[in-house]
């Protein structure tokens, strides 16, 4: 009697996991959450809009990303092919990139008027990208100061209009693929992305760099830091760990909106960032030649702006607008002096104004670099078609900023607007962040 019994309970237990099996496997393919990005298997060649001969040999797995950079002066898009290997860092086998202007913002008053830039890009991300991955090819547009800046109804009327956009697009788009980003998200996917390209996110153990950006309406700084006490007397706000390619990484990240090279301009200029009500818009500083007179336009406001009659020295007297501005604003990080630093965006191209690096290969500067020719672009304030009326200004601030920040003038800066033909933005960083994400979901 007992062998028909203990048969009776080894069936109903097999029938029991048999139906669980059946419930899980059901859950998993039918379940939205449990989606996964499947590769895309085939030659380099065979994915690209360019149709750009490729060394990649048949058979090898790729991933797609579109990651749309919506800045305060301008719309990037970034539409990026991985190469998957298993259980190691994806290899970035291509990037299409191309840029409009303006940025969004300009278009808080109308914002239908977004769209045609925005559908432009995505025409080009069609082109790019294989038609049988469209359906899993995730788009993500993240917002940066420009918009963090706007009223909250104006930001939203904009970014529900990329939404829909994006709906319509035959691209994998969910409830969190248009959003503003953060400050300091955007300085860690930054951070990411520079130590991506030159490699040091996939040594283990390896020293990584920092990174220094400069945007129109904010500005970032992110570092690892190497000594304990820099952890434990900074701000806890700034202190950063996270997970990327298995590799957990702890970083000292700060994100100062407002003092973006634009917003700092003009609130050196006397404006403030928003739109006055039926107030002036006509700026007067000693940051500009004393004969000049023009237009300025900053957030869909056109500024009229002139330079104050001599007096003072301009350069003594665009410095002291600067340190009221920055007074009390900026934390320096102590051991960032002793970390290799990359710096982009606005340090970049003021360097490239300078002359003091090619505008394609990049370089590097001193601090003092910025310091001696703020000096010398004051003291000689003309009004020079060749040169913007805004040099002197902007060269005092970013002298001013860097030393802030806690570098010293005999500090050098690596400038990079591309490594490995790859732009230095954060665009990278963030893409692998999300495509990360739809893999943990």
């Amino acid at each position: 009697m007992k062998r028909p019994k203990l048969a009776g309970v080894f069936l109903s237990v097999g029938c029991l996991l048999a139906y669980l099996m059946f419930v899980k496997y059901h859950y998993s393919t039918s379940n939205p959450e449990a989606f996964r990005l499947p590769p895309y298997r085939g030659p380099v060649s065979d994915q690209l809009g360019d149709g750009r001969p490729s060394s990649a040999a048949a058979g090898r797995d790729f991933q797609f990303g579109i990651m749309f950079d919506a800045g305060s002066t301008g719309t990037r898009i970034h539409i990026f092919s991985f190469q998957m290997e298993n259980r190691e860092a994806p290899k970035l086998a291509h990037e299409t990139f191309r840029a409009i202007k303006p940025g969004l913002s300009a278009y808080a008053d109308d914002p239908e008027k977004c769209t045609a830039g925005i559908s432009e890009l995505l025409e080009l991300a069609k082109s790019s990208i294989p038609r049988s991955m469209w359906s899993v090819t995730p788009v993500v547009l993240k917002a940066t100061a420009g918009l963090r800046l706007l009223p909250g109804e104006k930001a939203t009327d904009l970014l529900d209009r990329v939404r829909a956009l994006f709906l319509e697009s035959p691209f994998l788009s969910r409830d969190d693929s248009v959003s503003i980003m953060d400050g300091t998200d955007e300085g860690i996917s930054a951070w990411i992305t520079i130590n991506f390209l030159t490699g040091d996110l996939h040594r283990s153990g390896s020293p990584t760099v920092g990174m220094l950006d400069l945007g129109g309406g904010s500005t970032q700084i992110t570092f690892s830091p190497q000594d304990e006490k820099t952890i434990q007397t900074s701000p806890i706000d700034s202190i950063r760990s996270f997970q990327v390619f298995n590799n957990t990484h702890t970083v000292y990240t700060h994100s100062y909106l407002g003092l973006g090279l634009m917003s700092a301009r003009l609130a050196v200029l006397g404006g403030v960032d928003a739109s006055p009500l039926g107030g002036s818009t006509e700026l007067v500083s000693p940051c500009l030649a004393p004969e000049y007179s023009g237009r300025w336009e900053h957030a869909d406001v056109v500024y009229t702006v002139r330079g104050q009659k001599a007096g003072e020295p301009a350069y003594e007297a665009c410095l002291s607008r600067v340190e009221k501005l920055l007074y009390r604003k900026v934390l320096k990080a102590s051991e960032a002096a002793d970390v290799d630093f990359y710096a982009f965006s606005f340090y970049y191209d003021r360097a490239v104004d300078l002359g003091v690096i090619d505008e394609q290969r990049g370089g590097a500067i001193l601090v003092s670099d910025y310091i001696l020719a703020a000096k010398r672009v004051c003291s000689s304030l003309s009004v020079s078609p060749l040169q913007s009326p805004f040099f002197c200004l902007d060269l005092v601030y970013i002298s001013v900023l860097l030393q802030e920040l806690g570098f010293p003038p005999h500090k050098q800066l690596k400038l990079a607007r591309t490594i490995n033909q790859v732009e230095t933005s954060w665009a990278l960083g963030a893409t692998f962040h999300y495509i990360e994400s739809l893999k943990r979901h």
